[in-house]
């Protein structure tokens, strides 16, 4: 019986997540064993869970587009190396925004958008060894905007 609803259209996120990997239980945690690739990432002396991009975008072009914003979305996810599971996208009328989602393998990334003001709200959250980062330049070029403000959160940092 599928555990979730991703297992229903036959995509094992678990599985792909933990691939070779032996999982255990401890303390009612699920760990996976020392030597073993547990997804995350290890960088300037630091071990953490992913980073986790916020993308504020402004004076932004084509952000009532729903093609051309899943077309940036599939773009952002192939250059960070990123594996994509499903995307969904929502258009709001009138206003013309559009909400979507790309879930990945390895997290996700989320935009909001806001025609009538020329903003974007972005989330970028990657683990393993995507390259977060990468998807800038593909939301920069694809919206046609300069004005891009970036934070970036190491989640789970221990």
């Amino acid at each position: 019986m599928p555990r979730h609803s991703l297992a229903q259209i036959g995509v094992d996120a678990e599985a792909k997540a933990h691939a070779g990997a032996e999982v255990e239980v401890q303390a009612g945690k699920r760990v996976v064993q020392a030597g073993r690739h547990d997804h995350f990432v290890e960088r300037n002396g630091l071990r953490y869970a992913g980073s986790h991009l916020i993308l504020d975008l402004w004076d932004a072009r084509h952000l009532d587009d729903a093609g051309r914003v899943e077309l940036a979305l599939r773009q952002a996810v192939e250059a960070a190396g990123a594996t994509l599971l499903h995307l969904h996208l929502h258009a709001f009328t009138p206003s013309g925004g559009i909400s979507g989602v790309a879930v990945l393998a390895e997290s996700h990334i989320s935009i909001h958008t806001w025609p009538e003001r020329g903003y974007a709200a972005i989330d970028v959250f990657m683990c393993g060894a995507t390259e977060p980062h990468k998807v800038v330049p593909i939301f920069k070029h694809a919206f046609e905007t300069d004005r891009i403000a970036i934070c970036e959160q190491m989640r789970g940092v221990f």
